[in-house]
């Protein structure tokens, strides 16, 4: 299953990519579950993200792997990070963070991600909270990558 949101900012795409850190990382976690953060190598390939889920239930690890970053040929940075270790019911996980030049010299922030369980009619019920967990991060990015920072 596929979800994509596209979120304009004020700052240029290298700068944008620059602040692809663990305080942007953790400040994009939404309410629930709660997020831990126990790695947070950066956005480079082979850096990890080890990170811990609290359902309030059980607590659930995942760890991801940037496997690929550079800059395309029209400006846009990029990196792609897929899930090595997933929590129940995922079983693939694949985000592409894309930031391409936009207007007035900022940026559009793509979060391009595929994800899939053992069940495409659960991916398909999935795709609400998915879409909801990144939808969540449209403010935040703005806030973040204002003129001001």
């Amino acid at each position: 299953m596929h979800v994509t949101l596209r979120t304009a900012v004020a700052q240029p795409p290298a700068q944008v990519m620059a602040g692809f850190t663990r305080d942007l990382f953790e400040a994009l976690a939404p309410p629930f579950p709660r997020l831990r953060v126990l790695r947070f190598d950066g956005c480079r390939p082979g850096d990890h993200v080890d990170i811990e889920l609290d359902t309030l239930v059980t607590r659930l690890s995942w760890t991801s792997l940037i496997v690929d970053a550079g800059v395309l040929p029209d400006g846009t940075h990029f990196f792609v990070d897929e899930g090595q270790r997933l929590p129940p019911p995922l079983r693939y996980w694949r985000h592409r963070h894309l930031i391409e030049p936009g207007p007035d010299g900022g940026s559009v922030i793509v979060d391009a991600l595929e994800y899939r369980t053992a069940s495409r009619l659960l991916d398909r019920l999935l795709y609400p909270a998915m879409w909801a967990q990144f939808a969540w991060r449209k403010p935040i990015y703005r806030r973040w990558f204002s003129k001001l920072k």
